[in-house]
Protein backbone atom coordinates (compact mmCIF):
# COMPACT_ATOMS: atom_id res chain seq x y z
CA UNK A 1 0.00 0.00 0.00
CA UNK A 2 1.11 2.93 -0.88
CA UNK A 3 1.87 5.84 1.75
CA UNK A 4 -0.63 8.26 0.47
CA UNK A 5 -3.28 5.75 1.03
CA UNK A 6 -1.84 4.35 4.54
CA UNK A 7 -2.36 8.36 5.89
CA UNK A 8 -5.21 8.74 5.04
CA UNK A 9 -6.49 5.38 6.54
CA UNK A 10 -4.63 6.55 9.42
CA UNK A 11 -6.46 10.28 9.29
CA UNK A 12 -9.60 8.74 9.19
CA UNK A 13 -9.12 6.39 11.87
CA UNK A 14 -7.68 8.86 14.11
CA UNK A 15 -10.65 10.64 14.02
CA UNK A 16 -12.63 7.34 15.72
CA UNK A 17 -15.17 7.13 12.86
CA UNK A 18 -16.95 3.91 13.66
CA UNK A 19 -16.79 2.97 9.50
CA UNK A 20 -13.59 3.22 9.70
CA UNK A 21 -13.13 -0.88 10.83
CA UNK A 22 -13.64 -1.78 7.11
CA UNK A 23 -10.70 -0.09 5.72
CA UNK A 24 -8.65 -3.48 5.23
CA UNK A 25 -11.82 -4.76 3.60
CA UNK A 26 -11.58 -2.81 0.62
CA UNK A 27 -8.00 -3.83 -0.08
CA UNK A 28 -9.28 -7.35 0.09
CA UNK A 29 -11.45 -7.04 -2.23
CA UNK A 30 -9.07 -5.58 -4.58
CA UNK A 31 -6.55 -8.08 -3.64
CA UNK A 32 -9.32 -10.64 -5.30
CA UNK A 33 -10.54 -8.83 -8.17
CA UNK A 34 -6.53 -8.18 -8.95
CA UNK A 35 -5.00 -10.96 -7.48
CA UNK A 36 -3.50 -12.16 -10.78
CA UNK A 37 -1.52 -8.72 -11.49
CA UNK A 38 -0.62 -8.00 -7.59
CA UNK A 39 -0.26 -11.41 -6.02
CA UNK A 40 0.61 -13.90 -8.45
CA UNK A 41 2.57 -15.62 -5.64
CA UNK A 42 -0.14 -17.00 -3.82
CA UNK A 43 -1.89 -20.42 -3.11
CA UNK A 44 -5.26 -21.77 -1.75
CA UNK A 45 -3.67 -24.21 0.04
CA UNK A 46 -0.21 -24.52 1.45
CA UNK A 47 2.61 -26.76 0.15
CA UNK A 48 3.51 -29.89 2.07
CA UNK A 49 7.18 -30.73 2.70
CA UNK A 50 7.90 -32.22 -0.32
CA UNK A 51 6.78 -29.25 -2.39
CA UNK A 52 3.23 -30.28 -3.64
CA UNK A 53 0.24 -29.16 -2.88
CA UNK A 54 -1.41 -30.85 0.10
CA UNK A 55 -4.20 -33.47 -0.70
CA UNK A 56 -6.83 -30.94 -0.05
CA UNK A 57 -6.41 -28.64 -2.83
CA UNK A 58 -7.20 -31.95 -5.21
CA UNK A 59 -10.40 -31.16 -4.32
CA UNK A 60 -12.16 -29.40 -6.99
CA UNK A 61 -15.71 -27.00 -5.76
CA UNK A 62 -17.75 -25.86 -8.85
CA UNK A 63 -19.98 -22.88 -8.05
CA UNK A 64 -23.48 -22.34 -9.42
CA UNK A 65 -24.37 -21.27 -12.56
CA UNK A 66 -23.84 -17.61 -13.89
CA UNK A 67 -27.81 -17.11 -13.71
CA UNK A 68 -27.74 -18.07 -10.51
CA UNK A 69 -24.89 -15.71 -9.01
CA UNK A 70 -26.60 -12.93 -11.56
CA UNK A 71 -29.80 -13.77 -9.26
CA UNK A 72 -28.15 -13.58 -5.91
CA UNK A 73 -25.76 -10.79 -6.50
CA UNK A 74 -25.49 -7.51 -7.80
CA UNK A 75 -23.53 -8.08 -10.40
CA UNK A 76 -23.58 -8.12 -14.39
CA UNK A 77 -22.83 -11.91 -16.23
CA UNK A 78 -19.51 -10.48 -17.20
CA UNK A 79 -18.62 -9.46 -14.04
CA UNK A 80 -19.18 -12.69 -12.54
CA UNK A 81 -16.95 -14.47 -15.26
CA UNK A 82 -14.40 -12.02 -14.71
CA UNK A 83 -14.33 -12.09 -10.94
CA UNK A 84 -14.45 -16.37 -11.03
CA UNK A 85 -11.50 -16.39 -13.55
CA UNK A 86 -9.33 -14.25 -11.36
CA UNK A 87 -10.56 -16.19 -8.36
CA UNK A 88 -9.91 -19.49 -9.79
CA UNK A 89 -6.81 -18.49 -11.58
CA UNK A 90 -5.37 -18.18 -7.75
CA UNK A 91 -7.70 -20.71 -6.01
CA UNK A 92 -7.98 -23.43 -8.69
CA UNK A 93 -10.15 -25.91 -6.19
CA UNK A 94 -12.45 -23.02 -5.98
CA UNK A 95 -12.09 -22.29 -2.04
CA UNK A 96 -10.11 -19.82 -0.05
CA UNK A 97 -8.92 -20.25 3.56
CA UNK A 98 -7.86 -17.57 6.17
CA UNK A 99 -4.11 -18.42 5.33
CA UNK A 100 -4.21 -17.32 2.24
CA UNK A 101 -6.09 -14.30 3.59
CA UNK A 102 -3.81 -13.70 5.99
CA UNK A 103 -0.96 -13.77 3.03
CA UNK A 104 -3.09 -11.12 1.24
CA UNK A 105 -3.19 -8.54 4.34
CA UNK A 106 0.87 -9.36 5.22
CA UNK A 107 1.33 -8.38 1.52
CA UNK A 108 -0.22 -4.58 2.26
CA UNK A 109 1.17 -4.37 5.43
CA UNK A 110 4.36 -5.42 6.25
CA UNK A 111 5.14 -3.57 9.20
CA UNK A 112 2.28 -4.92 10.98
CA UNK A 113 0.90 -8.15 12.74
CA UNK A 114 -2.56 -8.53 10.05
CA UNK A 115 -3.55 -12.20 11.56
CA UNK A 116 -6.33 -11.04 14.04
CA UNK A 117 -8.04 -8.68 11.63
CA UNK A 118 -7.51 -10.99 8.60
CA UNK A 119 -9.34 -13.52 10.98
CA UNK A 120 -12.35 -11.21 11.30
CA UNK A 121 -12.75 -10.53 7.84
CA UNK A 122 -12.60 -14.04 6.82
CA UNK A 123 -15.03 -15.05 9.73
CA UNK A 124 -17.36 -12.07 8.31
CA UNK A 125 -17.49 -14.62 4.59
CA UNK A 126 -17.10 -18.01 6.83
CA UNK A 127 -20.59 -17.69 8.86
CA UNK A 128 -20.90 -21.34 8.90
CA UNK A 129 -17.52 -22.05 10.04
CA UNK A 130 -16.49 -24.55 7.63
CA UNK A 131 -12.88 -23.16 7.61
CA UNK A 132 -13.03 -22.01 3.30
CA UNK A 133 -15.17 -19.34 1.32
CA UNK A 134 -15.99 -20.54 -1.61
CA UNK A 135 -16.66 -18.55 -4.95
CA UNK A 136 -20.35 -18.13 -4.18
CA UNK A 137 -19.80 -16.76 -0.49
CA UNK A 138 -17.52 -14.48 -1.58
CA UNK A 139 -19.36 -13.12 -4.42
CA UNK A 140 -22.48 -12.15 -2.63
CA UNK A 141 -20.39 -10.72 0.16
CA UNK A 142 -18.41 -8.71 -2.60
CA UNK A 143 -21.98 -7.85 -3.89
CA UNK A 144 -23.20 -6.94 -0.80
CA UNK A 145 -20.49 -4.66 -0.17
CA UNK A 146 -19.60 -2.95 -3.63
CA UNK A 147 -23.36 -2.93 -5.11
CA UNK A 148 -25.15 -2.50 -1.79
CA UNK A 149 -26.69 -0.27 -0.36
CA UNK A 150 -25.77 2.06 2.49
CA UNK A 151 -27.65 -0.02 4.96
CA UNK A 152 -25.83 -3.50 3.16
CA UNK A 153 -22.70 -1.67 3.59
CA UNK A 154 -23.46 -0.86 7.03
CA UNK A 155 -24.86 -4.02 8.14
CA UNK A 156 -21.80 -6.24 6.80
CA UNK A 157 -20.02 -3.78 9.33
CA UNK A 158 -22.36 -4.56 12.21
CA UNK A 159 -21.31 -8.23 11.41
CA UNK A 160 -17.87 -7.56 11.38
CA UNK A 161 -18.13 -6.27 14.78
CA UNK A 162 -20.20 -9.10 15.92
CA UNK A 163 -18.32 -11.92 15.08
CA UNK A 164 -19.87 -14.25 17.50
CA UNK A 165 -23.06 -13.95 15.77
CA UNK A 166 -24.88 -12.78 18.66
CA UNK A 167 -27.18 -10.04 17.00
CA UNK A 168 -25.74 -7.38 18.67
CA UNK A 169 -21.72 -6.11 19.71
CA UNK A 170 -20.47 -5.47 23.21
CA UNK A 171 -17.40 -3.04 24.33
CA UNK A 172 -15.19 -5.86 24.02
CA UNK A 173 -16.07 -6.38 20.41
CA UNK A 174 -15.41 -2.88 19.62
CA UNK A 175 -11.91 -3.24 21.36
CA UNK A 176 -11.55 -6.35 19.48
CA UNK A 177 -11.60 -4.42 16.15
CA UNK A 178 -9.49 -1.32 17.61
CA UNK A 179 -6.92 -3.48 18.56
CA UNK A 180 -6.61 -6.02 15.33
CA UNK A 181 -6.16 -2.57 13.30
CA UNK A 182 -3.99 -1.18 15.10
CA UNK A 183 -1.99 -4.37 14.91
CA UNK A 184 -2.89 -4.24 10.98
CA UNK A 185 -0.77 -0.95 11.11
CA UNK A 186 1.75 -1.70 13.06
CA UNK A 187 4.96 0.96 12.78
CA UNK A 188 2.71 3.22 10.71
CA UNK A 189 0.66 4.01 13.35
CA UNK A 190 1.60 7.52 14.67
CA UNK A 191 1.64 8.14 17.85
CA UNK A 192 2.31 4.37 18.79
CA UNK A 193 -0.13 3.43 21.64
CA UNK A 194 -0.36 2.01 24.61
CA UNK A 195 -2.80 -0.17 26.08
CA UNK A 196 -4.25 2.32 28.35
CA UNK A 197 -4.82 4.69 24.63
CA UNK A 198 -6.60 2.05 23.57
CA UNK A 199 -8.84 1.27 26.01
CA UNK A 200 -9.49 5.39 26.19
CA UNK A 201 -10.13 5.26 22.22
CA UNK A 202 -12.93 1.86 22.65
CA UNK A 203 -14.27 3.93 25.61
CA UNK A 204 -15.01 6.77 23.01
CA UNK A 205 -16.27 4.74 20.30
CA UNK A 206 -18.03 2.78 22.51
CA UNK A 207 -20.09 5.64 23.91
CA UNK A 208 -21.02 6.72 20.92
CA UNK A 209 -22.54 3.64 19.87
CA UNK A 210 -24.32 2.51 22.93
CA UNK A 211 -27.04 5.05 22.59
CA UNK A 212 -29.09 3.62 25.67
CA UNK A 213 -26.56 2.73 27.55
CA UNK A 214 -27.12 -1.16 28.04
CA UNK A 215 -23.61 -1.95 27.34
CA UNK A 216 -24.67 -3.51 23.91
CA UNK A 217 -25.52 -2.46 20.78
CA UNK A 218 -28.35 -3.69 18.14
CA UNK A 219 -28.20 -3.20 14.63
CA UNK A 220 -30.91 -0.15 14.52
CA UNK A 221 -28.59 1.51 16.87
CA UNK A 222 -25.64 0.94 15.10
CA UNK A 223 -27.38 2.21 11.68
CA UNK A 224 -28.76 5.31 13.24
CA UNK A 225 -25.14 6.44 14.61
CA UNK A 226 -23.40 5.57 11.90
CA UNK A 227 -26.06 7.13 9.25
CA UNK A 228 -25.83 10.81 11.20
CA UNK A 229 -22.18 10.50 10.83
CA UNK A 230 -21.15 12.30 7.73
CA UNK A 231 -17.48 10.77 7.78
CA UNK A 232 -18.66 7.25 8.23
CA UNK A 233 -21.15 7.47 5.13
CA UNK A 234 -18.00 8.61 2.90
CA UNK A 235 -16.09 6.16 3.95
CA UNK A 236 -19.08 3.71 3.24
CA UNK A 237 -18.32 5.50 -0.38
CA UNK A 238 -14.98 3.92 -0.73
CA UNK A 239 -16.03 0.48 -1.84
CA UNK A 240 -18.10 2.53 -4.87
CA UNK A 241 -14.67 2.60 -6.97
CA UNK A 242 -13.52 -0.65 -5.74
CA UNK A 243 -14.12 -2.69 -9.01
Amino acid sequence: MSSGNTNTWLNIWEKEKIGVAIMGVGIFMLCFNRMHKYLPFLRCWPKDDSGSETERAILRYIPESVDYLHSVTKFSREELKTLYRNFKNECPNGMVNEETLKHIYGQFFPDGDSDAYAHLVFKSFDRGNSGVVNFERFAIGLSRLLRGTLKDRLRWTFELYDAKGLGYITKDDVATIVRSVYKLLGSCAQPQLNDDDVTEHVDRVFDKLDLNRVGKVEFDDFYEVCTKDESVVLSMSVFDHAM
